[in-house]
């Protein structure tokens, strides 16, 4: 059985940048029983629902 292309979330193509110069990264949280993929900073540890919302 295929995987449909939404949950396919571990693939990043290419790299996004924090305005404190850090990279983002992904990540996923298990939390009350739902999985949740949220984006950090590596450097300042702010945290966003999705890598373009950093700009």
């Amino acid at each position: 059985m295929a995987v449909s292309k939404n949950a396919r979330t571990t693939v990043t193509t290419h790299k996004f940048m924090c305005s404190c110069g850090g990279e983002v990264h992904m990540k996923t949280l298990f939390e009350s029983g739902k999985l949740k993929n949220i984006a950090e900073c590596d450097k300042c540890k702010r945290t966003e629902r999705r890598p373009k919302d950093f700009r």
